[in-house]
């Protein structure tokens, strides 16, 4: 199965990251949003897009926020979601996994955790 993530970050270093990470492990398509807003817009242009990374906190529209979003949307309710972000207390994993992510990562990360999170996510889709 070919794999085009969407990553999805205010902070353009963290993009730059997360995308870099892709590329060693071997992923090398994927496009990449500002806020859930620009996400949407590029889900919904992109129908290549099959797994979204998103980060919590951002302005215009959270990855909350957005979670909520493709999973009220009967096109991409399934579509594999993977929060990273730096909110690690319970409440707010809680939280996340409510809204239906598929998984969860608490910045800092490795890329070998990247990777462990995105195996686990695709051998359950």
């Amino acid at each position: 199965m070919s794999v085009k993530f969407l990553v999805v970050d205010d902070s353009a270093t963290m993009r730059r990251i997360v995308g870099n990470s892709l590329k060693n492990l071997g992923f090398e398509s994927f496009v990449e949003a500002v806020d859930g807003k620009d996400a949407l817009e590029k889900l919904n242009s992109d129908p290549e897009i099959n797994f979204v990374i998103t980060d919590w906190n951002m302005p215009v529209m959270s990855g909350l926020e957005l979670t909520k979003a493709i999973r009220g949307n009967e096109k991409f309710k399934d579509m594999p979601i993977l929060m990273v972000t730096t909110r690690g207390v319970k409440e707010d994993i809680l939280q996340a996994l409510q809204a239906r992510v598929n998984n969860y990562i608490i910045k800092p990360f490795t890329p070998h955790v990247l990777k462990e999170k995105i195996s686990q996510v695709l051998t359950i889709a």
